[in-house]
């Protein structure tokens, strides 16, 4: 079987719409030109985000097959990158970072594979996403959790704190084996975190795993990280995406972009923040300053893996305008779309060619 999805649950998340809180399988009333029903699924115990699907099928059985496969394969990522949480029988992100400085750690293949990807990712982008930040970025997670539960005593961490931290970010003391499946740190006080790649990473691996099984049209978000396989139906009609706007309180998107068979992913400072002094801090720290980068509200990544556009809107984020320009142009198929902190919009060569 082959689900024809439309504009659909993954993509209102994408593009800021709330979901109404289905479970998987729910159906609905909705009938397309071949008499199938829409059916709409979401889970809200993956990434500490919204995981949602909606896809046309003959019953509510055969969407929920195909639907609670993709969780199940997302469930396994989740427990395996997860840094704050242990699981029976897992061993994880978290045990890693636990015994840092005491010798290799035998890991799932997965995560092998998500932390060599970690450090292709560190060399593409000059180090502006680097997994082994894992000490700055608990610093700046703890001082936002306690922000955001008592704004009134909300406060921002001491450079010398941050510094003492950057210390322990050295990527080339986490050490791989392929071989015998091992990871090591050999800096004690150093931690790994892989928020720039993991949720992209997860749902391109989920989406490879829904292909292989046979599903041809398919629309998954993990948290707004959007992956499109094939066209919307056997009509080939393409899916359109709206971009948030950063400034929440607008009407309109900053645009909406017909895709197929792409990623599309995007970073920006109206997600996981707090407020000191009536300023914001969000959580994209930019690793040369080791505070959030401002350089713009937001930027979004076209590109067909998912984890590779995960990273590189994270990258840019931290990276000027022309030097961001400059590494997508190195990138086959992928193109961005960068929103000033004026509002005005800049993007790649080729990127226009996707929006309506």
């Amino acid at each position: 079987m082959k689900l024809a999805l439309p504009l659909a649950l993954a993509l209102l998340l994408a593009i800021g719409l709330s979901a109404c809180g289905l479970a998987a399988g729910t159906e609905t009333t909705v009938i397309n030109s071949g008499g199938q029903k829409k059916f709409e699924a979401e889970f809200i115990d993956l990434f500490d985000t919204l995981t949602q699907m909606v896809g046309y099928a003959d019953n509510k059985d055969d969407f929920s097959v195909v639907a609670n496969a993709v969780r199940d394969d997302l469930k396994i990522y989740h427990q395996l990158y997860d840094i704050y949480h242990s699981y029976p029988g897992v061993t994880n992100l978290r045990d890693i970072n636990e015994q840092a400085g005491q010798g290799p750690v035998v890991v799932d293949p997965k995560i092998i594979k998500l932390l060599k990807y970690g450090q292709e990712i560190h060399t593409l982008t000059g180090s502006r996403v680097n997994i082994a930040m894992g000490s700055v970025l608990r610093i700046w997670h703890d001082y936002r959790e306690q922000g955001m539960e008592n704004p009134e005593s909300a406060a921002v961490p001491d450079r010398e704190e941050l510094e003492a931290a950057a210390r322990h970010t050295d990527i080339r003391d986490m050490i791989i084996d392929e071989t015998h499946s091992t990871v090591e740190l050999r800096d004690p006080e150093m931690s790994l975190d892989v928020g720039a790649i993991a949720k992209g990473f997860a749902a391109e691996m989920a989406a490879q795993a829904a292909m292989a099984r046979g599903v041809g049209h398919l629309l998954l978000s993990v948290g707004g990280n959007v992956r499109a396989i094939g066209f919307r139906n056997q009509l080939n009609e393409l899916w359109r995406a709206g971009i948030e706007n950063p400034d929440t309180a607008a009407s309109e998107y900053l645009a909406i972009v017909s895709i197929h068979d792409l990623s599309v992913v995007t970073s920006g400072v109206y997600e996981r923040y707090y407020e000191v002094n009536g300023i914001r801090y969000h959580h994209i720290i930019d690793p040369e300053t080791l505070f959030p980068g401002n350089r713009f509200l937001s930027v979004t990544i076209l590109t067909e893996d998912s984890g590779l556009a995960d990273a590189l809107s994270t990258a840019l984020f931290n990276m000027s305008y022309e030097d961001g320009l400059t590494l997508i142009a190195s990138l086959e198929d992928t193109y961005a779309l960068w929103c000033f902190p004026d509002g005005s919009l800049k993007e790649s060569p080729g990127f226009s060619a996707f929006i309506q």
